[in-house]
Order: C-alpha cells, then sequence, then structure tokens
C-alpha cells in the first residue's frame, strides 16, 4: 500500500494560497472553466466503458470514437426528446406554475394576517400588503430582468459548451499519448517523481467525483426523510431532485427550495407548517452540507482535513463567489497533489544530485 507523506506547514501554507490565486483567475475565465469541469466528468464516467471495449480486443482508437458517437447520438436524442415535450406541454407547465405560485402567495397573504394579529404594530404599517406587492412586482417582472438576462448568459456561453464533445473525445482517445508526451519532457531523475504525480493526480480527480456521487445520495436521504416526516408525498422523488439541483452552487438549491416550498403551499393549504417546515429543512440540510457533508465527503476523497475543507470553502465563496465554492476542494486537491510532489523533490538530495549529475554530464558531451 502507498503511503503519502504529510505535508509541512510551508508546503500546506503555499498549496491555500496557490489555490487561492487559481480561483480568482478561474472567476475570470469560467467560460473555459466549466466546460473543462463537464468534460472531466464525462471523461471518467466513460473511461470505463473505453477500457472494457479494449479488453474485449478493440483497438483503443476504435472503442474511444464508439463511445463517443453512441454519447453524441444519445445526448441529441435526449435534446430533442425534452424540446418536443417541452413544446408539447408548455402550456400545461404554464398553468401549473401560475397555480402553485398563487398557492404561494395565498399562503403568504394568511401568513401576513396572522402577523398583523399577533404584532398590533404591523397591521399598522401594513405589512402584509407591503410584502405582497413586493412579491407580485418581483414575480410580474420576473421574465424581464431575470429570464432574459439567463438566457442571454446562455447563447453567450454556447460556443464554449461547444467545446466539451470536442474535449471529451481527445479526453479518451489521446489522454495516455498526451501523459506520455508531458513524462517524456521530464529529466530522467525525475521520472518516477513524474509518473507519481499523474497517478495521483487521476486518482485524486476520480475521489472528487466518487465524493460528488455519495454527497447527492447524503443529501437525497435526507432531504427524502425530513420531506416524509412533514408529510409530503413523493417524497423520495422530491429529495433526488433537489439533490440534484443542488450540483448548481446557490441557483439550484433555491430553486429546489422555492418549488417544494410552493408545492406544500398550494397542495397542503390547510397546513401552512408544512411549507415552513419544508424552508427550514432546506436551510439545515444546506448547513450541514457545507459544513458537514462536503469535508467528509469530497474533502476525505481528496485526503483533505474536514476544518481545512470547511475553510477553503469559505475562502473560495469570499474570492470566488459560486464558483469558487464549487471548485475551492477539487482545485486544492489538485495543487495539494502537486505540493506534496515538488516538496518531496526539493527536500530529497540524492533526486537533486542525481539530476546535477546528469546535467554535468550533458553539458560535457556537448548535449543541450
Amino acid at each position: 500500500m502507498e503511503t503519502v507523506r504529510e505535508s509541512g506547514a510551508i508546503t500546506l501554507l503555499a498549496n491555500i494560497l496557490i489555490a487561492t490565486l487559481l480561483l480568482f483567475l478561474f472567476q475570470k475565465i469560467l467560460w473555459l472553466v466549466v466546460p473543462a469541469l463537464l468534460s472531466l466528468i464525462l471523461y471518467y464516467c466513460f473511461r470505463p466503458v473505453v477500457e472494457f471495449l479494449v479488453i474485449r480486443g478493440i483497438r483503443h482508437e476504435t472503442a474511444a470514437k464508439l463511445v463517443w458517437v453512441v454519447l453524441q447520438l444519445t445526448a441529441s436524442c435526449l435534446v430533442l426528446a425534452v424540446a418536443l415535450i417541452v413544446l408539447a406541454r408548455a402550456e400545461t407547465w404554464q398553468n401549473q406554475l401560475n397555480h402553485y405560485f398563487g398557492g404561494g402567495l395565498d399562503l403568504i397573504h394568511k401568513t401576513g394576517e396572522a402577523l398583523e394579529k399577533v404584532v398590533p404594530s404591523l397591521k399598522q404599517i401594513q405589512f402584509g400588503a407591503q410584502v405582497e406587492d413586493h412579491i407580485r412586482q418581483f414575480t410580474s417582472q420576473f421574465a424581464e430582468k431575470n429570464l432574459l438576462p439567463v438566457l442571454l448568459q446562455l447563447v453567450k456561453w454556447l460556443p464554449s459548451l461547444l467545446l466539451v464533445p470536442y474535449t471529451i473525445y481527445y479526453l479518451l482517445s489521446d489522454s495516455t499519448r498526451l501523459k506520455k508526451y508531458i513524462i517524456s519532457s521530464v529529466p530522467n531523475a525525475f521520472f518516477e517523481k513524474a509518473l507519481l504525480l499523474f497517478s495521483r493526480l487521476d486518482a485524486s480527480l476520480q475521489n472528487y467525483f466518487g465524493g460528488l456521487l455519495l454527497l447527492t445520495l447524503l443529501d437525497t436521504l435526507c432531504l427524502a426523510l425530513g420531506l416524509r416526516m412533514v408529510g409530503m408525498a413523493n417524497a423520495v422523488w422530491l429529495g433526488f431532485v433537489s439533490a440534484e439541483l443542488a450540483w448548481i452552487p446557490y441557483l439550484g438549491s433555491a430553486i429546489g427550495c422555492i418549488a417544494i416550498f410552493l408545492i406544500a403551499a398550494t397542495d397542503y393549504p390547510e397546513k401552512a407548517w408544512m411549507a415552513y417546515a419544508c424552508l427550514v429543512l432546506f436551510v439545515t440540510v444546506r448547513a450541514l452540507d457545507d459544513l458537514v457533508f462536503v469535508p467528509l465527503t469530497v474533502g476525505r476523497k481528496l485526503r483533505i482535513h474536514p476544518l481545512l475543507g470547511v475553510l477553503m470553502m469559505f475562502v473560495g465563496a469570499t474570492v470566488a463567489g459560486a464558483t469558487g465554492l464549487m471548485l475551492a476542494l477539487p482545485l486544492f486537491g489538485v495543487v495539494a497533489v502537486f505540493g506534496e510532489i515538488v516538496s518531496e523533490v526539493v527536500t530529497d538530495p540524492k533526486l537533486i544530485a542525481r539530476y546535477r549529475a546528469a546535467r554535468k554530464l550533458a553539458f560535457s558531451s556537448g548535449t543541450p
């Protein structure tokens, strides 16, 4: 079993500073970071399929092309099917959306009236009416102020998202060739360390995606159990969809929370407490994610101490917002692997002596 040496304090501090700087830079090139992350996720999902086909006797390049073609055909069929379903049911979904928005507004109206009865001063300032007016203004201008900018942002991102299938193909077909090309430029004295670096990077990225799947499972279980205890129907399905939406930082969790709040307010109008219990449940699970689940799943898979994992998530959110929160742990894990290898090389006198001897021999023989 391979023993990984613990990083020293100086190496750890350098890793944190480098990861923070990279998070700041990645925020500026988010249009490139997101396609690269999606490509890596799909690469690690479908690489075992390519390896299976190679074991069955198919050439690696042919297996990569076959998997890529099947993936593109499947994605095209899914996009077409979703588009047809949306076009066929757009009117029905619009009516349902208005129905659930109406249920939410009715619950807020009843809550405002109840608060005005308990606190008379709120009635004097017409607290309930003001809240309703703000909500109605928000919903009436939602499409103009929110949907239109989102659609424009999607159009802006479309060219970069087209890089995803292109990148996946070359990752599946040429990743081994790329590793050989990079390693061939490494001095012979550090050849073994370069191999170890690629091995640890590969394991680190696989562990990150494994941690994400485990995190999604924990979120699904917690949300489904909480919704079941509250009394919501289809608790497992709602918990699973909300956990999947949480992959989208901030926005995904907010969409899931608001959707279930509206469902509870509309389907159970006589039990107003259920909708607010769902809000408390989502806030609790969100807090558990940031402070407990993520450090113990993704952080542990990346061999990051829970306290350091929480610290990096706060640093990432401060430096790069939602992007930093999403990329803090995997980026720190990759930087930590580089830091470990560089530290091992710099502090190994035998490796340094071997490298210097090889350089002297190359200069004496006239080899550049």
